[in-house]
């Protein structure tokens, strides 16, 4: 080289430069390297860089998740760089299960929840967060009750007895928490598999799909401080008013005249002196409160190239519409990413929840049904047992203040990770993860003499004291290779795991205490005494392989093989194998469309497999005694006797599935999504048979049974308006659901008893079909007991008389769709999000039609009409009805609801980095805010049965909440 050309080349020096967005806001945390090297920096809070040792002519390659990778030629020692949104969703990285992959790589079912579903929600549970936003999920909100979690299913019901619930992976990680425990401000994404080919590779507790969570790690560069905090009010969203006293009097005055009985507008003795004086209680008001609920959150983020981490923790309280409902909980959570050298990184996930549920609660059917002329106190000034003495059968909704009561769950719960990538071997990655998790409880409960007891002795004083634990711990061994040769590419990944769970529990009961100054702090004082303990324990060890294969991205093959064993089942089938597999193709990649103008993105996707639900408790294959006291020689003993037969021969329940769908992007991506339709076959269920008496049993546990699902489901996001200071998006899912029993115990024959019919749906409606009621002059002779008032049924046999043979599937509980729609708005730094989810075809028994009205005793809601001889309702019987053959009011259950509304404001960066803020939002939203039904009650979405069929039973309103709130960063 000659003198003259060593002169024109300089030497390394530093590069400077800022990373922006197209709207010209700093992007912080963006990588920036020198081509082909390992010299490289990330960009700080305010988007600069330095990077240094940049020799003449070098590449920078700018990247950042979400954005377009740029290649930068250095020409001077300041540059500025714009990166531009990727826009294209199949270039997205997805969780699959032990990895990620690209969407575009993607064979299975995976569906994402939106990231704007995890944050700016009053919510306490993660579900709550995930409700409406996916297609093929449903979870149904029964309750409201503060730190309730909703029920949850996917792609419909398979089992019968066992589970349906999915299995839930926490950071790589089956997760044996509560649904609580996991605080949605502290993930970072949600993947939800569907088909058999995504979750077959949790084998034998992936049938009901499979739910993958991955919650926020650290990134490069200063710590990031952040704050996040809202508050807001709570109130009774619809509430079913009861009767005033006006028109309580007045229905007891034609309950009496329609039973030929003496006029009265009070039924009860203690009614009659309030109603004389116009006194009146409003027993919903009396339960009732102002409901709060807020959040606080605190967070800390940052690291270098080499070590990582974010720290968290988060308080919540909820005090609840209903007076003893309330719920806290403290959580803290700890990730740490270290790369000790260029061949091994180590990690840990750590984290610990408080729930706290303490308190005696009010109950809300008691204040539903009692007389607005009931005694609220009593002489001593404490609430009256029996307001409408001597009415007995219902006592005042508010005795549950006096029942001091414990409910405490903790789970501590951690994982650590070593990965090693030797660099003799490219491609190949070994992992092993260990996870541990312990979750302690404590449940005691009292009721002394002002809760329980007429007379103040001490025979009904009761205390129950409880407390459990349960472990789990869990040991993987993860092989990885990964090789590309041409235009192929190959990824293989095989694990080798093990999983222990174990649970242990005892409480002690005890009765008649001499006073009810310690409660459940003092079980020992208590006369009469009862202790119970139980321990199960359970193994689970797995193998799985799983091979991707890609042909220059075009044509995609999964296969996918795992193996379980399971210690709970006997050893004819202690194991099972559960295979998969799943073909893609990129048409778009094809040369017929790779200049496609209306065609961005198109890929077909086909999957078959079998997974398995295990569904038994440890030691059903065994048969079993239980004790039970006897006397013998006058002295009590503890002697054993017979509980259950067991059957070595129970295996696991399977589910073989097909899925085809179509991911698509068209109009410049203006507009993509994902079409899917599925059918499953989950067959070997786990039922309970009978078998012949002289056996000793009635029953015993065998696998038998089938039910199917076929289902559509639709994804679709547009971007409806585009400009510089305005757009509009919109997100829609749309799921339908065909759920049918194939056969049950093998005879072809129907199980009324329990509700279930071949050929038909689980949770069926099975009923008299309702034809009207009886008139003044109608012919009776098919219904002879019945008499003008009573309901009217259709003699569906013809036999010519109404009788439980004329009871027939009316339908089921099952919605036929679901939907949910998101319409996001932006104006400069305004943000609008409005979400708006629907549930239909659902029928539903709604016994608030007759509210079982004790021989016209209690009160009935507001709105209840009934037929009178002047009001001939055809829908509605007389007060007289007695309801003997237990009808149940079925009706339409669908609804649309309003779910959440959010107007958020993003304070401009540059004005924020002067004040040392990174960030600063600010958001008003309203939950469960309008309902469009013709239901008739407190909510179509509950179940009705769990509060008319037990009196006992928290039924909680559906809550309507208002919040306000704020996110900060700090620089």
């Amino acid at each position: 080289m000659h003198a003259d050309q060593k002169a024109m080349i300089r030497p390394p020096e530093t590069v400077t430069g800022t990373v922006k967005d197209q709207k010209g806001q700093p992007i912080p945390g963006v990588s920036v390297k020198i081509e082909h090297t390992k010299n490289g920096t990330v960009t700080d809070n305010d988007g600069h860089f330095s990077l240094k040792n940049v020799p003449a002519e070098a590449t920078l390659v700018i990247s950042y998740i979400g954005y377009i990778e740029q290649h930068v030629k250095v020409t001077r020692e300041n540059i500025s760089i714009v990166l531009l949104e990727n826009v294209n969703v199949l270039d997205q990285v997805v969780v699959v299960g032990y990895g990620t992959q690209k969407k575009s790589d993607v064979t299975g079912s995976i569906s994402s929840v939106p990231k704007e579903r995890l944050q700016n929600l009053p919510v306490t549970n993660v579900l709550q967060a995930m409700q409406g936003s996916v297609a093929g999920v449903n979870i149904s909100t029964s309750s409201s009750a503060p730190g309730s979690s909703p029920a949850f299913y996917i792609r419909g019901l398979h089992s019968i007895t066992a589970s349906n619930n999915p299995l839930i992976v926490l950071d790589g990680i089956p997760f044996s928490g509560t649904y609580n425990d996991i605080n949605t401000t502290d993930i970072q994404s949600i993947d939800v598999l569907k088909d058999a080919s995504a979750t077959a590779i949790y084998g034998t507790r992936g049938s009901n799909g499979v739910v993958l969570i991955t919650t926020k790690r650290g990134k490069t560069g200063k710590p990031v401080v952040a704050y996040s905090t809202w508050f807001g009010l709570e109130n009774i969203t619809n509430a079913a008013k009861p009767m005033s006293g006006a028109q309580y009097a007045q229905k007891n005055l034609d309950y009496t005249a329609q039973t030929n009985k003496t006029p009265a507008p009070v039924p009860n003795q203690f009614e009659k002196e309030n109603y004389d004086k116009g006194i009146e209680t409003d027993w919903l008001k009396e339960i009732s409160q102002q409901g709060y609920i807020q959040n606080h959150e605190l967070s800390i983020s940052g690291g270098t190239e080499d070590v990582k981490y974010y720290v968290s923790g988060n308080y919540t309280k909820e005090k609840g519409v209903l007076k003893g409902y309330q719920y806290n909980r403290i959580s803290v959570r700890s990730n740490l990413d270290a790369k000790i050298n260029p061949w091994l990184k180590m990690g840990t996930n750590l984290f610990f929840t408080n729930n706290n549920q303490d308190g005696g609660q009010v109950n809300l059917y008691m204040a539903t049904v009692m007389s607005p002329y009931g005694s609220l106190y009593n002489a001593k000034g404490d609430y009256e047992i029996y307001p409408m003495n001597p009415e007995q059968l219902y006592t005042n909704p508010l005795l549950g203040l006096y029942s001091p009561t414990k409910r405490l769950l903790r789970t501590l719960s951690g994982n650590a990770y070593a990965e090693v990538t030797p660099e003799f071997l490219k491609g190949f990655k070994y992992r092993l993860n260990a996870a541990y998790t312990f979750k302690p409880d404590r449940a005691a409960d009292y009721t002394g003499r002002k809760a329980g007891d007429l007379l103040g002795t001490a025979t009904l004083s009761n205390g129950v004291d409880g407390g459990g634990e349960g472990q789990n711990w869990l040991i993987e061994n993860i092989f990885g290779y990964q090789k590309a040769f041409g235009k192929h590419n190959i990824d293989i990944t095989g694990l080798y795991s093990s999983q222990k769970d174990e649970s242990f529990r005892s409480t002690i009961n005890a009765n008649t205490f001499i006073n009810d100054m310690l409660d459940y702090n003092n079980i020992g004082a208590g006369q009469k005494q009862t202790t119970s303990s139980r321990y199960t324990a359970s193994m689970l060890v797995s193998q799985m392989l799983r091979i991707n294969y890609a042909y220059d991205s075009r044509y995609l093959l999964t296969l996918t093989a795992r193996r379980d064993g399971y210690s709970g089942f006997g050893d004819a089938n202690k194991y099972g194998t559960f295979p998969s597999v799943a073909l893609g193709w990129n048409i778009a990649k094809e040369s017929f469309l790779k200049d496609s103008k209306l065609v961005n993105e198109l890929k077909l996707r086909l999957s078959y497999g079998i997974s398995g639900n295990q569904g038994v408790d440890p030691y059903n294959t065994l048969s079993t005694l239980s004790t039970t006291p006897y006397i013998y020689d006058g002295v009590t003993t503890i002697g054993v006797t017979p509980s259950r037969i067991g059957n070595k021969n129970l295996k696991w329940e399977s589910t073989k599935g097909f899925n085809a769908a179509v991911d698509f992007s068209i109009l410049s991506n203006r507009i993509t999504g994902s079409l899917e339709a599925y059918s499953t076959n989950t067959y070997d269920l786990l039922l309970s048979r009978k078998i012949p008496n002289i056996t000793g049993y009635t029953t015993i546990l065998d696998n038998v049974g089938k039910t199917s699902n076929k289902g559509f489901e639709a994804s679709i996001t547009s971007t409806n308006i585009e400009k510089k200071n305005f757009t509009w998006q919109t997100n829609f899912n749309f799921s339908l659901n065909r759920n049918k029993i194939i056969s049950l115990y093998g005879d072809g024959k129907d199980d009324i008893v329990n509700g279930l019919f071949i050929g038909k749906s689980l949770r069926a409606v099975y009923d008299y079909k309702l034809a009207g009621v009886w008139q003044t002059g109608d012919n009776f002779a098919i219904d002879p007991s019945a008499k003008p008032g009573d309901l009217k049924f259709e003699d569906l046999n013809g036999d010519g008389k109404i009788n439980s043979l004329d009871r027939t599937y009316l339908g089921t509980r099952l919605p036929s769709y679901i939907a949910g729609l998101t319409n996001t708005f932006k104006y400069k730094q305004f943000t609008l999000n409005i979400f708006i989810q629907t549930t239909q075809g659902v029928l539903k028994p709604n016994t608030i039609y007759d509210y079982r009205d004790q021989v016209g005793r209690i009160n009935l809601p507001a709105s209840y009409t009934y037929w009178t001889p002047e009001n001939k309702s055809d829908t509605r019987p007389s007060l007289a009805y007695t309801n003997s053959r237990q009808y149940t009011y079925p009706v339409n259950g669908s609804f649309t609801r309003i779910k959440d509304v959010t107007l958020s404001y993003d304070f401009a960066k540059e004005k924020l980095n002067k004040l040392k803020i990174s960030n600063l939002r600010v958001y008003v939203s309203g939950r469960n805010l309008a309902t469009f039904t013709n239901w008739e009650g407190w909510d179509p979405e509950a179940d009705p049965y769990q509060y008319f069929d037990n009196q006992k039973s928290s039924f909680y309103p559906l809550v309507r909440n208002f919040v306000f709130g704020i996110n900060i960063g700090l620089l």
